[in-house]
């Protein structure tokens, strides 16, 4: 006698499968971490990219309303001379960014620039972008000309708006 498989076991067997290998995919891909209620806007200078195929990320060093980098504060509200606020913005994956503009080179150590993001729900200092990122000009010899205080690069002249159409 021989042993099939009926239709209904083959087809049961299939969707287990898929279910097995699609779980950890759509498990890492998930934004529940995110806080997609909020949307915080940050202007910073970079202090890292990763470049990598699941997701690419800038570090970097939050300014302030008053457009100076912000410091630390301990348990009490005292601020800790010499610590920044840092952030980290997760996007796409290094190859689709980089169709956008959005590089290790373009967003080199000292870039300023500006960024929408739904931060993470736990309070840590991370988030997800949210639209298109607006990059600082840089003036003649180079250095980057940062909004006036309480604004973003998208306001100022000459910004580069990349991986959408408007901030």
């Amino acid at each position: 006698m021989k042993n099939r498989l009926s239709v209904p076991n083959t087809v049961f067997t299939a969707i287990v499968l898929i279910a097995l290998f699609a779980l950890p995919t759509l498990a890492h891909h998930s934004f529940a971490m995110y806080d997609q209620t909020k949307t915080v806007t940050w202007t910073g200078v970079v202090t890292g990219f990763s470049g990598q195929a699941n997701h690419a990320e800038i570090q970097f060093i939050a300014i302030g309303p008053d457009g100076k980098p912000l410091k630390e504060k301990d348990k009490d509200g005292k601020v800790i001379e010499n610590k920044y606020v840092r952030w980290g913005v997760e996007m796409a994956g290094a190859a689709a960014v980089a169709q956008q503009g959005i590089t290790a080179s373009t967003f080199a150590v000292g870039t300023v620039f500006s960024v929408k993001l739904n931060p993470m729900r736990d309070g840590t200092n991370f988030g997800s972008r949210v639209g298109a990122i607006a990059k600082c000009p840089t003036n003649e010899a180079g250095k980057f000309i940062p909004p006036e205080a309480g604004k973003h690069c998208d306001s100022v002249k000459g910004a580069t708006i990349l991986g959408g159409d408007r901030f």
